[in-house]
């Protein structure tokens, strides 16, 4: 099975990526739903972080506060630390298992943190999705509601653009419209079949 890791910085458009090659019957693994799946109430790792932290961080619905936890680790390295240590192996162990039962030609794993942790070794392929900052700004001050400060101090804190693309098998430039981005979404998608063709026996 070819595994295709697609990611790109916020206000990319990784996103619009993976539903449409969704729309072609390529099955997505979503790195961030498989990080909430692994916190939702009954789950060992949420038990372990209220154990560690405390019971403040659940909701009254017994959910994570997820919010609070991010402000509890923002300024607290070893907390931080200690929260990455539980978590990505769990993540990690839930993401192979994913790919593992995926039936379509190819599989995709969508990670904005492909490349800045372990998740891009699983993966065969590399699709960066790419815009310059300007475009992440305004996309996504109008998405989130975020200030522009806000989102430059995001940019800052995921990997360098030019990283990223040196990195990538594959650029897919997003600065244009839907209807352009989805013809650069069939091309890929012709691309990637041609992959699995020339090797089969990929896994």
């Amino acid at each position: 099975m070819l595994i295709v890791g697609i990611t790109g910085g916020i206000g990319s458009g990784k996103s619009a990526v993976t539903r449409e090659l969704e729309q072609l019957g390529i099955e997505v693994v979503d790195a961030d739903i498989v990080a909430r799946d692994v916190v939702k109430p009954g789950e060992k790792a949420l038990e372990d972080i209220t154990a560690h932290f405390g019971n403040h961080l659940l909701t009254s619905a017994g959910d994570l506060n997820r919010a609070a936890l991010r402000t509890l680790i923002f300024d607290d390295p070893a907390a931080r630390k200690w929260l990455e240590e539980r978590l990505h192996p769990i993540i990690r162990e839930r993401i192979v298992q994913q790919l593992n039962n995926a039936q379509s030609p190819y599989v995709v794993l969508a990670s904005p943190l492909l490349l800045e942790t372990d998740q891009h070794q699983l993966t065969d392929h590399i699709v960066v999705v790419d815009v310059p900052e300007a475009i992440q700004i305004t996309r996504t001050g109008s998405r989130d509601s975020n200030s522009a400060a806000q989102v430059k101090a995001i940019i800052q804190a995921q990997m360098p653009r030019d990283q990223k693309i040196a990195k990538a098998d594959t650029i897919i430039d997003n600065s244009a419209d839907l209807a352009t981005l989805k013809t650069k979404v069939i091309d890929l998608h012709a691309k990637l079949l041609t992959l699995v063709k020339q090797a089969p026996n990929c896994d």
